[in-house]
C-alpha cells in the first residue's frame, strides 16, 4: 500500500497509525497538490491499495483496515472529522481563515472529550481503537490544546497513546514538531475544513451561557468564572505610572532590560526588518511598562565594517558622512512609526569603543584570544588589504565567467567566491591588480570558552523562541570553531594591541557591545544594568530576525563569559522567521517591497501599519505581508470589529444618557460576559509575556467580539423604549460597555498608541496599569463618570485605493530617494515632507486630532534642531491648517435625538415598511426596490439618531425568517 500525503499533515499521521496498528507495511510518499505527479488528487492524504483503489476518506480506511469495532467507534470516528478537525483547524488558522468564533466550540469538544474519559480508559472502552487514533492525531499538532485547563483525564490518555510503541514507532519518521493545521488547510483544493461552520448543537451545551441572537455560536463558563468575575468587577485604585527620568533596575522589581536587532546603516529598512526587530521589541516594553516593570528599551544603528565602506564608495562620501545620513534616515522612520526606544544611539561613539576595547582587553588577558595567519588580497597601490566586497574580478566557476564576480560572492550564477580564487581579480577602489600576501589575524576562541557556555545555555534558553533553540543547538552540534574577530579595514574600532593598530575589530565582536555602550549613553550608571549586584535580578530581552541568532546565543555571550565580570546574560532571544512581500522577498539590493518611507508616503497612519505587522508577524514561520489583507484586516478586525463596538457604546451613551456612565445591576448574563471576556485578558497577558503578539491581537479582537454580540443581543435601543425595568437594563449594557471600552484601550496602547490615546481621551479617562497576578476587568469608568465626545477610531480602506498602493509600489523601491529622508527632521522642502494625508474634506476628527498631534511633533523636532525660521515655518502653516480644519469638524455637531424626531422617524418606517409590503406582493420589483432604499435610508437615519446598529444591507447572502 501507498501513502500519499502533504508534509506535517494531521490526517497523513492518522493514515500512517492505522496502517501500523493493522501491521500492514506501506510507502510514504509526500507530496503537494502543485506537484504533476498528484494533478489528479482533489484532497490528501489518499491510501493507494494493492489493486490500484484509492481511497481519500481516512474514516473509510480506519473501517477498512479495522471492520469490527463497532457503531461506538463509528460515532467517535465521525464525531473527530465533522467536530472536531473543523474546530481545530478554524482556532489554529491564521489571517483570513481565522475564525475567533472557533474556540469556544473548541473549549466543548474538549471538555466532552475529559468527560469521556473521565469514565473509560480509551474512548470506546478499555482498549485503543481507531477512534483513539483518529482524535489523538488531530490533538498532536504543537500548541493544539495551548492554555487548557481542567482537563487532566484527556491529558493522561494523550501520554497513554503518546507511549504506544506503534505510535512511538511512526513518529520516528514524521515528528511532532512538523505537524500543522496549516498543512491541512493546504490538502484539499475546494478550501478544506475552513468552510465547514462549527456550532454548539446539543441542549445539554448550553448552561451559561451568552446570549447571542444570531445562534452561531456560544460559550459555556463555570462557577468558579462567574464568581471570579463578579468580585473583580468592582472600582480599584491603580496608581498611575510615573516613568523616572533615568529608569535603573531596582532590587525586589521586576528589571527588564530590551534591545532590538542594531540596523545595519547603509540602506532603508523595509517592513520585514521593522517587525523582526525595533517594533516587536516596542511592543513588548509598551506591555511591560504597562504591567508596571522596571523598563529599559535601548536600540541603535550598527555602523562598521565592509558595507558601509563600500556604501560610501558608491556614493562618493565618507563612511562617517554615510553613517550620519543613514542614522537619520533610521531614526526618522523609526519615530514615525511610534517606536519609543528609551535612547537610540550609534556604534561609532566614543564610548563604544571605550567598551568593546577594555572588553577585548578583558578577553585578551583572561587567555581566550589567539594568533592566526590568514591568506588574503592587498593593493599595493592602495597599501592595503582588500576585505571581500573590496575585491571584483571574473567569476571562476566554470561555465559562468562573469567579469564582474564581488570577492564573497557571484551575482549571475549564484554561487559563493573565495576572493583568492577570483581570475584577474582588481581592487575595488583603484582597479589594480592586488597580490595574495598573509595577514596576521585575532582570533576568538571559542572552543576554549565552549565548556562555560554550554553549562549556561542548559539553565537559559526555556524563555528562548524555538528556531532560537534549533539555530543555537546546531552550532554546538559538531563543536564551535575559533572565530575571526579582526579585519584589515579603515573604518571601525582600532585593536588595542601591539602590532594589531592598523586592524579594527570585525562587526560581530564589536557590534553586539553597542547594547552597553548605548547604555552608558543613556546613563553613567550603565553598570546596575549590564553588572547588576547580586540582589538585582535583571531579565534581558532581545529581539531579532533568526539569522542573528548565532550571534546573540552563542558568539556574544562566550564572549561575555570570556571578560569572566559578571554580566548581565540574555534570559529571552525572541527571534522571528522572515516576512515576504506578496509572496516574493524583501531585497534591499534590487529594491524589492515596502519600505520604511514607502509607509510613510501612503497616507495610512502608523498605528494601523503597526497594528498590521504585529498580526502579520512571522512567530512561527515564515509570513506574507499583503495589501488585500492588510485592508481586510484593517476594514474586518478594526473598523467592523474593535472600532464599531467602541463607537456604538460612547455614542449611545452619550446621546441616551447625556455622556454620563449609567448605574450598572448586573445580572447572570452580564457576569458571563464578564467571564468570557477574564478569558481573554488571561489570554493577552500570557501572550503577551512569551511576546505572543499576534495571539495577543487575536485575544483584544475577542473582547470587541464578545461586546458586540452582547450589544448586538440585549438591544438597548429597544428596550430604552420599555418600562422601568427595561431602562434600568439598557442602563446596565451601556455601562458594561463602556467599561470594555475602557479595558480595550488599555489593551490597544502597546499595538495602536496613538489610537489608543484618542480613545482615552473620548473615555476621558487616563490608561491605567494592568495586573498580570489578577487579570480581571475591573469598572474602570465608575457610575457618574462623564466620557468626552466620541468619534470613529478607523476609516475603510476603499478597494480601489489598495489597487493604487499596489501600482505604486509594486514590488520596486525608488533606489533614487533611498537616500533621501522622508523625516521630521530633514529635507523638509522636499515632497516627501510634506504631510501626505486624505483630502481634508474626507478626514474625521479622529483622524484630524492625529495628524495635529503627528505635525505638532514634528514642528516641535523642527525647532528644536535648527533656529532657521525658513525651514520650519511651513511646516507651522500646515499645523495651524489642520488646527483650523478640527475646529470646523469639531463644530459640525450631530443633531440631538430628541424624543419627537424619533418618534417621528419610527412613524414615517412604519408607513413605509408598510407599503414596501404592498408594493412587493406586486412582485415587480422596478416598483418596490426604490422604495425599499426608502425605508433603509429611513432606518439609517434612525440608527445615527439613536445610536443603535445601522441596518444591514439586503441581499443575496439573508436569512430567511
Amino acid at each position: 500500500m501507498k501513502i500519499y500525503t502533504n508534509e506535517g499533515n494531521p490526517f497523513g499521521l492518522k493514515l500512517q497509525l492505522l496502517a501500523k496498528f493493522a501491521n500492514k507495511p506501506v510507502e510514504v510518499i509526500k507530496v503537494t497538490l502543485n506537484d504533476p505527479a498528484s494533478k489528479d488528487f482533489l484532497v490528501l492524504p489518499i491510501l493507494e491499495l494493492e489493486s490500484g483503489l484509492k481511497l481519500f476518506s481516512t474514516d473509510a480506511v480506519a473501517r477498512y483496515l479495522f471492520p469490527d469495532e463497532g457503531a461506538l467507534r463509528d460515532e467517535w470516528l465521525e464525531w473527530s472529522t465533522v467536530k472536531l478537525a473543523p474546530a481545530l483547524s478554524q482556532h489554529l488558522s491564521v489571517g483570513h481563515r481565522a475564525n475567533p468564533d472557533a474556540l469556544p466550540v473548541l473549549n466543548l469538544l474538549v471538555r466532552k472529550l475529559d468527560d469521556r474519559l473521565a469514565d473509560s480508559a480509551f474512548l470506546t472502552g478499555d482498549k485503543v481503537s481507531t477512534a483513539d487514533i483518529a482524535v489523538w492525531s488531530l490533538l498532536a499538532p504543537d500548541g493544539t490544546m495551548k492554555g487548557a485547563q481542567n482537563i487532566q483525564h484527556l491529558k493522561a490518555w494523550y501520554r497513554k497513546i503518546t507511549a504506544l510503541p506503534e505510535v512511538q514507532s511512526v513518529l520516528a519518521g514524521t515528528p511532532l514538531a512538523d505537524l500543522s493545521f496549516t498543512s491541512l488547510q493546504n490538502s484539499n483544493r475546494y478550501g478544506g475544513l475552513n468552510h465547514v461552520p462549527v456550532r454548539v448543537h446539543t441542549a445539554s451545551e448550553s448552561e451559561n451561557l451568552l446570549a447571542d441572537t444570531t445562534g452561531n455560536l456560544a460559550d459555556t463558563v463555570t462557577e468558579d468564572e462567574l464568581a471570579n468575575a463578579q468580585n473583580s468587577f468592582v472600582q480599584v485604585s491603580s496608581p498611575q505610572r510615573v516613568e523616572p527620568r533615568t529608569v535603573l533596575p531596582k532590587a525586589g522589581e521586576r528589571n527588564v532590560l530590551i534591545t532590538s536587532a542594531l540596523p545595519y546603516v547603509n540602506n532603508v529598512p523595509h517592513l520585514g526588518n521593522i517587525i523582526g526587530c525595533v517594533l516587536s521589541a516596542d511592543i513588548f516594553a509598551r506591555y511591560s511598562r504597562a504591567v508596571g516593570n522596571n523598563t529599559l528599551y535601548i536600540c541603535g544603528t550598527d555602523e562598521y565594517g565592509t558595507a558601509t565602506e563600500n556604501k560610501a564608495l558608491a556614493e562618493n562620501l565618507t563612511p562617517k558622512q554615510i553613517c550620519d545620513k543613514y542614522f537619520d534616515l533610521h531614526n526618522s522612520i523609526y519615530r514615525w512609526f511610534g517606536i519609543g526606544f528609551d535612547f537610540f544611539g550609534r556604534t561609532s561613539s566614543q564610548h563604544q569603543t571605550e567598551i568593546v576595547q577594555e572588553a577585548f582587553q578583558d578577553v585578551y588577558k583572561n587567555g581566550y584570544i589567539f594568533t592566526e595567519s590568514v591568506d588574503q588580497l592587498h593593493c599595493v597601490k592602495c597599501d592595503r588589504f582588500l576585505a571581500d566586497r573590496f575585491v571584483e574580478g571574473t567569476c571562476p566557476h566554470p561555465g559562468c565567467g562573469y567579469e564582474d564576480a564581488r570577492g564573497d560572492q557571484c551575482d549571475k550564477c549564484g554561487k559563493l567566491v573565495n576572493a583568492t580564487e577570483l581570475i584577474r581579480p582588481r581592487c575595488k577602489i583603484c582597479n589594480s591588480a592586488p597580490v595574495i600576501r598573509s595577514s596576521d589575524q585575532l582570533f576568538l576562541d571559542l572552543p576554549k570558552i565552549e565548556p562555560q557556555l554550554r553549562v549556561w545555555l542548559e539553565g537559559s534558553e526555556m524563555g528562548w523562541t524555538n528556531n532560537a533553540r534549533v539555530i543555537t543547538r546546531s552550532w554546538l552540534r559538531e563543536g564551535l570553531k575559533p572565530r575571526c574577530i579582526t579585519r584589515d579595514l579603515k573604518w571601525g574600532i582600532p585593536v588595542p594591541l601591539a602590532g594589531f593598530e592598523k586592524k579594527v575589530f570585525y562587526v560581530w565582536f564589536d557590534a553586539p557591545y553597542g547594547y552597553i555602550s548605548m547604555t552608558k549613553h543613556y546613563t553613567s550608571e550603565y553598570k546596575q544594568w549590564w553588572i547588576p549586584s547580586k540582589d538585582v535580578k535583571v531579565e534581558l530581552f532581545h529581539f531579532m530576525a533568526k539569522d542573528n541568532v548565532p550571534f546573540h546565543s552563542v558568539v556574544f555571550p562566550s564572549s561575555l563569559l570570556a571578560t569572566n565580570k559578571g554580566h548581565t546574560m540574555v534570559t529571552n532571544i525572541m527571534a522571528t522567521e522572515y516576512l515576504n512581500y506578496e509572496d516574493g522577498k524583501f531585497s534591499k539590493s534590487r529594491g524589492i517591497g515596502v519600505f520604511g518611507n514607502d509607509a510613510q508616503q501612503t497616507g495610512i497612519s502608523a498605528d494601523i501599519w503597526r497594528f498590521y505587522l504585529a498580526s502579520a508577524r512571522p512567530e512561527g514561520q515564515d509570513s506574507n505581508f499583503s495589501w488585500n489583507d492588510l485592508a481586510a484586516r484593517n476594514n474586518s478586525d478594526l473598523l467592523n470589529n474593535l472600532g464599531n463596538f467602541v463607537n456604538r457604546a460612547l455614542v449611545f451613551c452619550e446621546k441616551n444618557f447625556n455622556c454620563v456612565v449609567p448605574t450598572m445591576t448586573l445580572t447572570k448574563n452580564e457576569l458571563i460576559l464578564l467571564a468570557l471576556i477574564n478569558r481573554e485578558v488571561r489570554g493577552y497577558i500570557h501572550s503577551l509575556e512569551k511576546a505572543k503578539l499576534r495571539d495577543g491581537i487575536r485575544h483584544l479582537l475577542s473582547i470587541s467580539r464578545h461586546g458586540n454580540g452582547y450589544m448586538q443581543s440585549q438591544q438597548p435601543w429597544v428596550l430604552l423604549k420599555g418600562s422601568t425595568e427595561q431602562k434600568a437594563r439598557a442602563a446596565t449594557i451601556i455601562g458594561i460597555c463602556a467599561n470594555i471600552a475602557a479595558l480595550l484601550a488599555n489593551l490597544m496602547l502597546p499595538y495602536m498608541p496613538t489610537i489608543a490615546r484618542t480613545l482615552f481621551s473620548q473615555l476621558n479617562a487616563k490608561p491605567t496599569l494592568l495586573n498580570p497576578e489578577k487579570p480581571f476587568i475591573n469598572i474602570l469608568l465608575p457610575t457618574g463618570h462623564n466620557i468626552g465626545k466620541p468619534a470613529p477610531l478607523f476609516t475603510k480602506l476603499e478597494q480601489n485605493f489598495i489597487e493604487e498602493l499596489k501600482k505604486k509600489f509594486g514590488g520596486v523601491q525608488d533606489q533614487t530617494n533611498d537616500s533621501q529622508p522622508s523625516s521630521a527632521t530633514t529635507n523638509t522642502n522636499s515632497a516627501t515632507a510634506k504631510p501626505s494625508a486624505l483630502p481634508s474634506s474626507t478626514l474625521s476628527v479622529a483622524q484630524l486630532e492625529e495628524a495635529v498631534c503627528l505635525q505638532g511633533e514634528k514642528v516641535r523636532q523642527l525647532k528644536a534642531s535648527t533656529k532657521d525660521k525658513a525651514v520650519w515655518q511651513p511646516e507651522v502653516n500646515i499645523l495651524l491648517d489642520l488646527k483650523k480644519q478640527l475646529t470646523a469638524a469639531q463644530a459640525v455637531s450631530t443633531p440631538e435625538a430628541s424624543d419627537e424626531k424619533v418618534k417621528d422617524l419610527e412613524q414615517r418606517i412604519t408607513q413605509q415598511g408598510e407599503k414596501v409590503r404592498q408594493l412587493k406582493a406586486s412582485g415587480d420589483v422596478s416598483v418596490w426596490k426604490p422604495e425599499v432604499e426608502k425605508l433603509l435610508q429611513l432606518k439609517k437615519d434612525l440608527a445615527t439618531l439613536s445610536g443603535a446598529p445601522q441596518p444591514a444591507a439586503q441581499g443575496k447572502n439573508k436569512k430567511k425568517k
